[in-house]
């Protein structure tokens, strides 16, 4: 491209670019990130453009507001480039002995399409505070450095691109998809703040799967509205999406399936509205939703099956409108409170070594209730979780529960040899129980049995009566005291006695079931 078919914004920025001199065309004219204040000389670069603050080089007079890249399609020929001359800049752009060519442009408005596909770019491409009537295409390209940030644009198409730097879309607003699904970003990727909106797309509206950041993905406040795709994605550092808004009620709001990241998951204050599945996720850090308000109604709202996570935080949130599903999960830490457990959890071969915060047993119960089925295992790792903090109390209660749920799966008769396990020793963990039963049937046996004394079957031969040992002797089925062989009571006094032997055995026979089950747990 020739200079003299150049408008003279395309002209000054023709000039800007062999020596990498910034390029402000806002009326206000803030300096960039990194570079120089107005006025003077960045190392390494030409002094600012005088025109950048003039009103009469093509800023625009009027303010602020008309610095705003949402109105950039009103501005004039004097904030204009056109696609093709990046282009050309960037392919073929002059150079300037002794300085490193960069595009770096802001307040300007991009016509046409900026194609770049396949192409390799050898300098900094920053585009910022711009507002682009075509999405951009880098698709397949390598580029150093790209940075787009606070630019409105109605998508970016960007599949496979490899950045041998940073790339950086901080609060930048889309009005379309943002493909950069199989991306390499060596550095990290920014997208503080970044707004996307697509109402028209039906897939993601963010794609990142399979993609590779040799660094962060650093998102808080991140708002989209669809589906943010990360099937597959890599990530070397941080996920960090605190304080996002994942709008996509019904459907799946964060696809993150088999997602890899080598650090934390952050979700802190987040607001995901649809299903935040994570199947298969690696992450040796922190998956943290604190704060996190998670709502699916009707649906699943968390997916974490088949993941292994260094520790998982939900706390402090308002409870899960939805599902939450655990199955098969790997968890060191799960810190949950009760109060953000929903009415449905599938926990199925959910694995956790520390549960926190410690609470007591009634509190933590009603979550293995909410399932659909019973699931023994469940009820050991919560056992298995109090037992490593010393609390037996807690421990035993939950396999307390654990035989109570048990008995819900049984016949009519074993429901009923349950319940009377239940009441008489609490299937073996309730062992001062049966002392009680023991003593309040002694103590009646005793009573009625000394105020009315069985006849002896020989007379001539029988030892003195001796109610208490009597009553022991029909109570207890192995120790005899020769009482219950000398006597036989007459009428509703043998009808007692058959009910203090059947008591017996089966008092016996529920403390010796009970304490074999306690021996052999241990």
């Amino acid at each position: 491209m020739e200079i003299n078919d150049l408008t003279p914004a395309e002209s000054r920025l023709w000039r800007a670019f062999a020596s990498g001199t910034d390029v402000d065309f806002r009326a206000t004219n803030p300096p960039a990130p990194g570079s120089s204040a107005p006025g003077s000389s960045a190392p390494g670069s030409s002094a600012t453009d005088p025109s950048a603050t003039d009103p009469s080089g093509g800023a625009d007079p009027s303010g602020a507001d008309s610095d705003d890249p949402a109105r950039g399609d009103t501005w004039g020929p004097e904030r204009t480039v056109r696609a093709s001359v990046l282009r050309s800049l960037l392919l073929d752009g002059p150079r300037e002995d002794g300085r490193v060519a960069a595009l770096s442009l802001a307040g300007a408005r991009v016509t046409g399409r900026l194609d770049v596909q396949y192409a390799t770019v050898d300098h900094p491409v920053r585009l910022r505070n711009c507002h682009f009537d075509e999405a951009p295409r880098f698709y397949g390209a390598r580029l150093r450095e790209l940075n787009l940030s606070e630019s409105v644009l109605p998508g970016l198409i960007s599949h496979a691109v490899r950045v041998e730097g940073v790339l950086r879309l901080t609060r930048a607003r889309f009005s379309g998809t943002v493909r950069l699904a199989g991306a390499e970003v060596t550095g990290s990727l920014y997208l503080e703040s970044t707004r996307i909106e697509a109402p028209d797309t039906e897939g993601p509206v963010l794609q990142l799967n399979q993609a590779v950041l040799g660094a962060d993905l650093w998102a808080p406040g991140l708002r989209a509205g669809g589906e943010v795709r990360l099937t597959g994605a890599r990530v070397a550092g941080t996920v960090n999406l605190n304080d996002s808004v994942l709008d996509r009620p019904g459907g799946t709001a964060v696809q993150a399936e088999t997602l890899a990241a080598e650090a934390d998951v952050l979700l802190r204050r987040a607001d995901v509205r649809g299903r935040l599945e994570l199947r298969g996720a690696r992450i040796p850090g922190r998956l943290d939703l604190s704060h996190a308000r998670l709502a699916n109604a009707g649906k699943t709202a968390l997916r974490a099956s088949s993941c292994v996570i260094g520790e998982l935080w939900l706390r402090e949130g308002p409870a899960v409108q939805g599902a939450l599903n655990l199955r098969r999960a790997q968890v060191d830490v799960l810190f949950l409170q009760p109060e953000v457990v929903p009415a449905w959890v599938q926990l199925n071969d959910l694995t956790y070594t520390s549960l926190v915060p410690h609470e007591p047993a009634e509190r933590r119960l009603p979550m293995l209730e909410k399932g659909d089925s019973y699931l023994p295992f469940t009820y050991e790792q919560l056992t298995a979780a109090y037992r490593r903090i010393g609390d037996d109390d807690a421990a035993r209660l939950v396999q307390l529960a654990k035989q109570r749920r048990r008995r819900r799966t049984l016949p009519w008769y074993g429901r009923l040899w349950g319940h009377l396990q239940d009441i008489a020793v609490g299937y073996g963990f309730r062992p001062l129980r049966a002392g009680g039963w023991l003593l309040s049937l002694l103590a009646v046996g005793s009573v009625v049995y000394g105020l009315h004394h069985p006849p002896p079957l020989k007379p001539q031969e029988a030892p003195g009566f001796n109610p208490v040992f009597y009553t022991l002797d029909l109570l207890l089925p192995v120790i005899s005291f020769g009482q219950e062989s000398a006597f036989s009571p007459q009428g509703g006094y043998q009808t007692l006695s058959y009910v203090l032997v059947i008591t017996g055995w089966i008092l016996a026979t529920t403390v010796i079931t009970g304490l074999t089950r306690t021996v052999s747990r241990q």
